[in-house]
């Protein structure tokens, strides 16, 4: 500016003064068109960002969405398993504190009797396919049947409960076979194959309806 003004300093004022109007006007035009560029910009700048924004608080929406949608299908689903679980609970305690128990042939019969029915079957059958050769062990598989005969006896002998049973019959009949065979020979003599036989029969017939 300072060097258009030395250059024009030979000319008229009119001239000179014509001349700084027009390039005032010209710079102020250049300016205001800069500024007004920068918002333009601005602006620009904002609205992608803002669209930037919109994306990531969108896809965070969507994600929350389906987080949301799916939370109910799995809190159900942990729902069945819990109460499946209860379920499993619930039966193994009543299982427990019922007094009864299914048989294999289907019965409903006390557990007490089972137990004490199952256990004469098997300490009866050891004893008398024990060898009596060997001493120590004939008398200990011996001294398990006879405990066990006593608990049977004085629990449920003459129970009418379970008086009418296969089971109870067919035990009833074998205990018979052996009192009968050692009040006659002695309680020391030795038991016959034919008696063993016709007392491992009871015992087998038994064990099916336990």
């Amino acid at each position: 500016m300072e060097m258009t003004l030395t250059l024009l300093g030979g000319r008229c004022p009119t001239m000179v003064a014509k001349f700084i109007d027009r390039k005032l006007r010209t710079d102020n035009n250049q300016q205001s068109r800069g500024l007004l560029v920068l918002p333009c910009e601005k602006d620009l700048i904002g609205r992608r960002c803002g669209l930037v924004h919109s994306g990531i608080s969108l896809a965070s929406i969507l994600t929350l969405s389906q987080g949301m949608v799916s939370s109910p299908v799995w809190a159900e689903d942990k729902s069945d398993g819990q109460e499946e679980e209860d379920k499993g609970i619930t039966g193994a305690i009543t299982s427990l504190f019922d007094p009864n128990e299914k048989t294999k042939s289907g019965k409903v019969l006390p557990k007490a009797y089972l137990r004490s029915a199952r256990e004469l079957v098997k300490t009866l059958r050891e004893s008398l396919k024990e060898d009596p050769k060997d001493i120590s062990r004939f008398r200990r598989t011996a001294d398990a049947a006879k405990e066990s005969i006593r608990d049977y006896l004085n629990n449920w002998r003459g129970q009418q409960t379970v008086s009418k049973e296969e089971s109870y019959v067919e035990l009833e009949k074998a205990i018979r076979s052996l009192a009968s065979f050692y009040s006659k020979a002695g309680p020391s003599a030795p038991l016959p194959e034919e008696v063993k036989s016709e007392i491992l029969s009871d015992l087998e017939v038994a064990e099916q309806f336990l």
